[in-house]
């Protein structure tokens, strides 16, 4: 949303010529300073996480801000033990990770590979496999391997090394984050009865195709799902902002989850914060602090 890339972006919401909402961001934590009418279960004061847009948005949220005018269904009570800075990198990847990964192939037993796992989306699905009993590999970068290890991960793998998809292991699930391989490949390590999920991460709009993103790639394996049990078919239900808000609190509350915060920049510096994420330095997230 930030760069306008890839092109169909700026048609889908983000503005055409320049950003129709000018402050980036989504995701935030805080305090409550003032309610709008019909909101009675917060008060002034108290502290909250969500996110500044409803449902799957693209376009800016203005969460790079000192204040965020927000609806109620985005929120919910921050944990107690869980900082500001923590709560404010879960709720977008938080609520992209509920909604694409399938609960029931989480379970006790499951072999699970998620691509991409030191990135935001990656870092909670393999901590929420882990929390279900599976058995976890993660795959990324070499240097991250003391974060994914954190996190919980049985195996980690460097996809600079070793490729993933000429290995004999078999998945029950795989949550593919930046898309790298083609689903043809994906196959000769995804179990009979497994399930292959893409989340489509285009890279910042440098990967992927430059007015489509991804999308096309969705496209074809959407058709693909309609005779390949391997593939989710495309379906309208799913969690809802609200729902999910309160799942990924509850999950913060019980320890489930736990962000990893690589470093933290003033509102001020907010240009060169999203410089240091493009980077793909960062060992964990990064947020602003007001």
């Amino acid at each position: 949303m930030v760069s306008g890339r890839p092109y169909v972006l700026r048609v889908m919401g983000s503005g055409v010529r320049r950003p129709k909402d000018r402050i980036p961001g989504t995701d935030f934590a805080g305090v409550v300073a003032e309610l709008g009418r019909g909101v009675t279960d917060l008060a002034v004061g108290d502290e909250v996480f969500g996110e500044s847009l409803r449902g799957f948005s693209w376009r800016n949220g203005g969460a790079f801000a000192e204040y965020a005018s927000v609806a109620r269904d985005s929120l919910a009570r921050k944990p107690a033990g869980v900082t500001f800075e923590q709560a404010a990198t879960v709720p977008t990847t938080g609520y992209i990770t509920l909604v694409n990964v399938p609960a029931e192939r989480l379970r006790p037993g499951a072999r699970v590979l998620v691509n991409g796992a030191g990135g935001g989306v990656g870092a909670i699905a393999v901590q929420l496999a882990k929390a279900s009993g599976a058995h976890v590999t993660a795959v990324d970068q070499g240097r991250k391997s003391g974060l994914l290890r954190g996190l919980g991960a049985d195996r980690v793998v460097d996809y600079a090394i070793d490729d993933f998809t000429q290995g004999t292991y078999r998945y029950d699930l795989i949550v593919d984050v930046p898309g790298n391989h083609p689903f043809a490949a994906i196959r000769r390590v995804l179990a009979p009865d497994g399930l292959y999920v893409l989340i489509g991460h285009d890279d910042f709009g440098r990967a992927g195709h430059r007015w489509l993103g991804s999308l096309p790639r969705f496209g074809r394996l959407a058709v693909q799902s309609l005779r390949n049990r391997q593939l989710p078919r495309p379906t309208r239900a799913g969690l809802g902002k609200k729902e999910a808000m309160g799942v990924l609190r509850d999950l913060l509350e019980s320890g489930r989850l736990t962000p990893v915060v690589d470093r933290a920049f003033p509102l001020a510096e907010a240009e060169a914060a999203m410089g240091y994420l493009i980077s793909g330095e960062p060992v964990g997230r990064v947020v602003l602090t007001v």
